[in-house]
């Protein structure tokens, strides 16, 4: 039985189609075909609406870092509500441990280069990001549509590319075993070459998020 606020390999694994990607250094899982191409249209339209330059939370001095543009989803939006329920079910965290859904909007050029979704806890900000929900400890990304060149996910540390395909789910855990903060988990939203590429993210925390 899960512990309030986890997912975990066991778990995942009992869905049908789910894949855990083979590597002993963290916890991957994809899904194809998690969302159907009315339910990614639908999400698009409303990043289309609502959409404004993605910032990061310790700015390190590189102003091309993230070049993408992200919208904070409405929960109360039909289709944003039952992307959460899908998530809520397929991952077994209740949804009071998840922060808003964030979907992404990548032009051609734009890109997210090499980060961590967890937050380090020797930086200045922390203390603001983490006191009140703690740390990150999954992470839930949905691929919208497919890209006609570039835009895929790179996990140097494992040598694992994951190219965007619609209705796509990824997802890992940002830790290890035992808790600690899991390096490998670091990634890179690789240059949109032509096109365009749309995503949708739900990060969990140990505690409610509030």
């Amino acid at each position: 039985m899960l512990t309030p606020g986890e997912s975990s390999a066991d778990y995942l694994t009992r869905h049908s189609g789910m894949q855990r990607v083979p590597s002993p250094r963290l916890e991957m899982f994809i899904k194809r075909d998690f969302l159907a191409q009315g339910e990614c249209d639908a999400l698009i339209a409303l990043i289309e609406a609502e959409h404004r330059p993605s910032t990061i939370a310790n700015h390190n001095g590189d102003d091309a870092f993230r070049t993408s543009e992200t919208c904070d989803m409405d929960h109360e939006h039909p289709a944003v509500a039952a992307l959460d329920a899908k998530l809520a079910q397929v991952s077994g965290i209740d949804p009071i441990y998840g922060e808003r859904l964030q979907g992404q909007r990548y032009e051609v050029g734009q890109e997210f280069k090499a980060h961590t979704d967890y937050f380090e806890p020797d930086h200045a900000d922390y203390q603001t990001y983490c006191a009140v929900s703690g740390q990150r400890t999954w992470t839930f990304m949905v691929y919208l549509n497919d890209v006609e060149a570039g835009g895929a996910t790179r996990f140097k540390a494992i040598d694992k590319i994951v190219q965007p395909e619609r209705g796509k789910l990824l997802a890992w855990n940002n830790r290890h075993a035992d808790g600690a903060l899991n390096a490998a988990t670091l990634h890179h939203a690789m240059k949109v070459r032509k096109g365009r590429k749309y995503v949708i993210t739900r990060w969990y925390r140990e505690r409610p998020w509030g």
